[in-house]
């Protein structure tokens, strides 16, 4: 089969029978010649030979920029575009510092085991025979035990992530001194993955490796790689406490791609509601792959990402049945073996595309592929390009689909194109001093090294922790120092650095003897495996029959059904502490600790393509109860008044300015809608018994999500306005003011409520009614 000019796949399905008007905007962005650069001196012969075993002629100007203040000695961080060449930028030094020096070391971290695999191979056939001379070697979790004492003593140049590093290489750091003494140079890389939990958490990491390195007496420099993000010196700043250079100019060339805007196309005009994005998606899939372009296709979560193989599969089955064995699902929580056999078949052109989560959002090295689509935005201008940058990584042209979901964020796209595309990229938001994320980081450090009474490394809100661990007889204060108690035991293993939660859930086949099948995050688990739950592994459907609290273990069943669930769910909230306050207008608005409560109360079984509610039924699981941070405002009750005079329903309007406010928050923070929730009330008693709206950060403590929506309160109202007051639908629709999230089924909700609402609070904090686009 020939492959396509992916371009030409749009002109062709825009002619077919099948075509409804959904492609509303193409991007067209244009070929860019390469910008070279040149170093301040010549490369050692080594390093050159690496180099040109690698087809590498002529460094990129960025490369070249970051070649160049690395040797200076400082520590930099380069936020470029996909597949620009930025690990040259960490590897030429690294190496020049190994073939100069035989004690020098350097550590590379990369937020995935198939990242550091995939540089290790890249590594391989840089340096040929100087591979095993220079001592490069992976350490993760499949690395076998016989090999990891040898690592551990001789490895110069040691690949691994960041729980490898808080589990194994810290907590054991005297097995590691000849790292850590000689440890010449720190490599971050995808540095824009380790926002929000995960980055809290990993910058924490960070700080208890400095203090070991300052014990063995190293200070490694620093040297991270990142997609374009608005903020990558600061990010990296508050990641390592390191003051950094920022390369940011782009000098690689890339062809033509075109970004196309997929809308759905509407099939109930009154009630504003669209053909399924899903659907959407697998049929453009299932054609690309017809039409020999190889094409991932970005789902939000696992469940999606497995309907759509579904969805692509069975139409490939009828229409070109040879190739409905060469798509496939890719997404995390599969068996790391499964992971690796994937990428090996996509690689080598076995595969000819597959459905994946974000687990395939970053580098690995999969091949040239000629389309990416995106099912629905992913939640922020930084993963949206990442994303889009899969495809494209040569010269040839290339494809980039966002099918737009009904929502108002992606609505809100397919309307305002250069919304999207001349938007800026946002910053990447960590909160390192979440007493959620530190608090354990502390125990950690101080089994590691007992910590001195005058450290700052954690900084001052490390101060209260130490005291509160004290307190409760996790740690003890003796001569200047806190040492951990003695039933503490090994407390990394009791840290996972990508959640907040306790510990995951484990999914068994009963078909298969209890067979593991996958796990899942204790945070979703009530909401994905719960008694009842249709699953969904490798696009085979399992029906939960049961969920062992005690032992956090889900038992499945292969089954066949033409449904899929959703939880239905209740949230209280009650307001803790009080961190700041301000007045916009008449309008009191509010930052502080909140107690959040969800419990879900049942589940609706839904059509699969119809969406139609078929059945629901009950559940009895315990309360899920997080302390986090919020961002709130109340409502004048006049207002009140003025809707009940109007015929207009008030709750039904702070519910629909909840929703739309939430669907457009990561408009402004870099997050997703999945990491917010909300509440509103026409009396809340924490404000006084006034209506209220509250919006949370959805993880324990908060990771700046909160925060931001509270610096930038008038601009969301401003832009929550717009959207419902420009859709077309009559009474609300998904794209928006509903909500898919919604545990009350979306009611009330209020259209003509929430923009009389959102006009008065603007012009009570002085910005009349705006009219302008953001």
């Amino acid at each position: 089969m020939t492959p396509a000019d992916p371009t030409r796949v749009i002109e062709r399905l825009q002619a077919s029978p099948d075509y409804r008007g959904q492609v509303v905007h193409v991007e067209r962005l244009s070929a860019r010649p390469p910008v070279y650069g040149e170093l301040e001196a010549p490369l050692p012969e080594p390093v050159a030979r690496a180099l040109a075993r690698a087809g590498v002629r002529a460094l990129y100007s960025h490369q070249a920029q970051a070649i160049n203040y690395a040797r200076r000695g400082e520590s930099v961080i380069v936020a470029t575009s996909t597949a620009s060449g930025k690990s040259l930028c960490y590897h030429v030094p690294v190496l020049e510092a190994l073939f100069r020096d035989r004690l020098a070391r350097a550590l590379y971290l990369f937020p995935t085991k198939a990242l550091a695999q995939d540089q290790l191979r890249s590594l391989r056939g840089m340096l040929g025979p100087d591979f095993d001379r220079l001592g490069v070697a992976t350490f993760d979790g499949d690395t076998p035990p016989a090999e990891r004492s040898r690592i551990k003593r001789s490895a110069r140049l040691v690949l691994t992530n960041p729980d490898m590093l808080h589990l194994g290489i810290l907590p054991n750091h005297g097995g590691w001194a000849p790292l850590l003494r000689n440890l010449r140079f720190l490599v971050i890389d995808e540095a824009h993955i380790y926002r929000g939990v995960f980055g809290s958490h990993v910058a924490n990491v960070f700080r208890r490796l400095q203090r070991l390195c300052a014990r063995y007496g190293s200070r490694p420099q620093v040297i991270a790689a990142s997609a374009t993000i608005a903020n990558p010196g600061e990010h990296l700043r508050r990641l390592v406490g390191e003051e950094v250079q920022v390369v940011d100019a782009d000098g690689s060339p890339h062809g033509p791609k075109d970004f196309v805007l997929w809308n759905p196309p509407v099939i109930d005009r009154y009630l504003g509601t669209r053909r399924s994005a899903n659907v959407e998606a697998a049929w453009l899939f299932a054609e690309l792959v017809r039409s020999g372009v190889r094409t991932i296709v970005f789902a939000r979560t696992r469940r999606l990402a497995e309907l759509i193989s579904i969805y692509a599969r069975d139409y490939l089955s009828r229409h070109a049945s040879d190739l409905a064995g060469r798509i496939a699902t890719y997404r995390a929580g599969y068996l790391p073996e499964e992971r690796r056999r994937l990428e090996r078949a996509l690689f080598m052109g076995e595969l000819l595309g597959v459905a994946a989560t974000t687990a395939l959002e970053l580098g690995v090295d999969i091949g040239d592929l000629g389309a990416t689509v995106l099912t629905g935005y992913p939640g922020s201008i930084a993963s949206t390009w990442q994303q889009a940058g899969r495809s494209g990584r040569g010269t040839e042209p290339s494809l980039s689909v966002l099918v737009a979901y009904d929502d108002p964020l992606d609505q809100y796209f397919m309307r305002e194109p250069q919304a999207l595309f001349g938007r800026p990229h946002e910053s990447a938001l960590i909160n390192p001093d979440n007493p959620h994320i530190l608090r354990p980081h502390l125990l950690c450090a101080a089994y590691e090294l007992p910590i001195r009474d005058d450290e700052d490394c954690f900084g001052p809100a490390a101060r209260p922790l130490l005291a509160e661990l004290t307190e409760r007889g996790l740690l003890r204060w003796r001569n200047g120092h806190f040492y951990p108690s003695a039933d503490v035991g090994y407390p990394a293993e009791h840290v996972d650095i990508r959640s907040t939660s306790e510990a995951d859930y484990e999914v068994v086949d009963l078909s298969r003897g209890g067979a593991l099948l996958e796990t899942v995050d204790g945070t979703v688990a009530f909401f994905q495996i719960h008694p009842g739950a249709v699953y969904l592994h490798q696009g085979e459907t399992y029906l939960i029959e049961d969920l062992d609290l005690v032992g956090r273990r889900a038992y499945a069943r292969p089954v066949e059904v033409n449904y899929y669930t959703q939880v239905k769910d209740l949230t209280t909230i009650r307001l803790v502490r009080p961190l700041r306050s301000q007045t916009l207008g008449a309008v009191e608005v509010g930052l502080g600790e909140v107690e959040v409560t969800t419990l879900v109360v049942g589940y609706r079984k839904k059509r699969q393509f119809t969406e139609e509610v078929i059945g629901e039924e009950p559940l009895d699981l315990p309360p899920q109860t997080i302390r986090t941070m919020a961002v709130w405002w109340t409502v004048p009750e006049e207002l009140e008044r003025e809707c009940l005079r109007l015929g207009l329903d008030f709750a039904g309007g702070l519910h629909a300015a909840e929703h739309a406010g939430i669907g457009l928050l990561p408009l402004f923070a870099l997050c997703d809608r999945r990491d917010i929730g909300g509440l509103s009330t026409p009396a809340h008693p924490d404000v006084g018994h006034r209506p209220a709206v509250f919006i949370y950060d959805g993880h324990a403590g908060g990771v700046g999500i909160a925060e931001k929506g509270y610096e930038i309160l008038e601009e969301l109202w401003a832009a929550t306005l717009k959207l419902i007051r420009e859709c077309e639908c009559q009474d609300g629709c998904p794209a928006c003011i509903q909500s898919p999230k919604c545990g009350n089924n979306n009611q009330p909700l209020d259209k003509r409520a929430a923009v009389l609402i959102l006009e008065r609070l603007l012009a009570l904090a002085g910005r009349g009614q705006p009219t302008s686009s953001l």
